[in-house]
C-alpha cells in the first residue's frame, strides 16, 4: 500500500509518473522497482502512465550493461508504458570518452567507468572499438529535460533565476550549488537525482531529490506523482521524504 503525501504541484487527471533515481549499475534494484511499478499499475490502472528515468544508469555498480539492456528492453509487464530516459553526467562522460576526449576518459574511469567496462567485459585499450553499439546509441538519444504538469525532470538541477530555455546543458547534468540550497521558487517543481543527500528522498516545496545512494549501498528510489499528491517506492524498504 502506497502512502501518499500532499504535493506542491499537480498533474492532470488520469496521469501518473514514476520517476526513478540514479541506478548506477544496480540492475537487481531496478528490477525490484519495475516489479513494484507493474504491480501498482495492475492494482490501480491509470489512463496515462509515464516512467521518467533521471540518468546515471551506468558506473559504480556491478552491472551497467544489464541496466542498459533493461532500459532498452523493459520487462513485458511494462509494455505500453511511456518511457522518458534522461541523460546523467556519467552517460555524458562516457560518450565524451567514447568520442576520443582523453581527459574525459580519465575522469570517467576514475569515477566508476572501470566498473562499466568490466560489465561489458572490455579493456581500456579496446573498448571504443568493441562497446555495444546499441548501448552507445541509447545513450546518444537521451534527453536533457522533461516537463509534465507542474514538474520539471532533470538529472542534476537548474541554475536558479535562469529561464528553463536558457539553462546550460552542463548545469542540467552537473549542478549542485547554488541549486540545492536555493529556497526561492522555480518555474516548476524540479525532480532530480545526482546528489545523494540521504538514504531517503529530499522533498522541498521547490524540488524533490531522489538519488538515495544506490551506487553506495543505499536503496533505489522511485517517486510516484499523480493529481496533487506524491508517494514513493524503494528497492529495499518503505521510505518517505521529509517535507521542508
Amino acid at each position: 500500500m502506497i502512502k501518499f503525501y500532499p504535493a506542491c504541484a499537480n498533474l492532470d487527471e488520469g496521469e501518473r509518473i514514476y520517476a526513478i533515481g540514479d541506478i548506477h549499475g544496480r540492475a537487481d534494484r531496478l528490477m525490484e522497482i519495475y516489479d513494484q511499478i507493474a504491480g501498482d499499475l495492475e492494482a490501480r490502472p491509470v489512463r496515462n502512465a509515464t516512467i521518467v528515468d533521471l540518468g546515471d544508469y551506468i558506473d559504480r555498480g556491478p552491472d551497467s550493461a544489464a541496466v542498459l539492456e533493461l532500459m532498452i528492453s523493459p520487462p513485458s509487464r511494462l509494455k505500453g508504458v511511456r518511457r522518458v530516459p534522461l541523460i546523467g553526467n556519467h552517460e555524458a562522460l562516457c560518450l565524451r570518452a567514447f568520442d576520443g576526449d582523453v581527459r574525459a576518459e580519465t575522469h570517467w574511469l576514475e569515477n566508476g567507468g572501470n566498473d562499466c567496462l568490466r560489465s561489458w567485459n572490455l579493456k581500456r585499450e579496446t573498448w571504443r572499438a568493441m562497446a555495444p553499439p546499441e548501448h552507445i546509441g541509447f545513450m546518444r538519444g537521451l534527453a536533457l529535460t522533461h516537463i509534465q504538469g507542474d514538474y520539471l525532470f532533470v538529472h542534476a538541477g537548474i541554475r536558479p533565476m535562469i529561464a528553463i530555455e536558457e539553462q546550460k546543458p552542463h548545469d542540467l547534468i552537473w549542478i549542485r550549488e547554488p541549486f540545492l540550497d536555493y529556497n526561492g521558487p522555480h518555474p516548476y517543481v524540479v525532480v532530480h537525482g545526482h546528489t545523494p543527500e540521504s538514504m531517503a528522498p529530499t522533498v522541498r516545496y521547490n524540488r524533490i531529490g531522489i538519488d538515495t545512494g544506490a551506487a553506495y549501498g543505499g536503496p533505489l528510489t522511485c517517486l510516484i506523482l499523480e493529481d496533487d499528491r506524491i508517494g514513493f517506492f524503494s528497492s529495499e524498504r518503505d521510505i518517505c521524504g521529509e517535507l521542508v
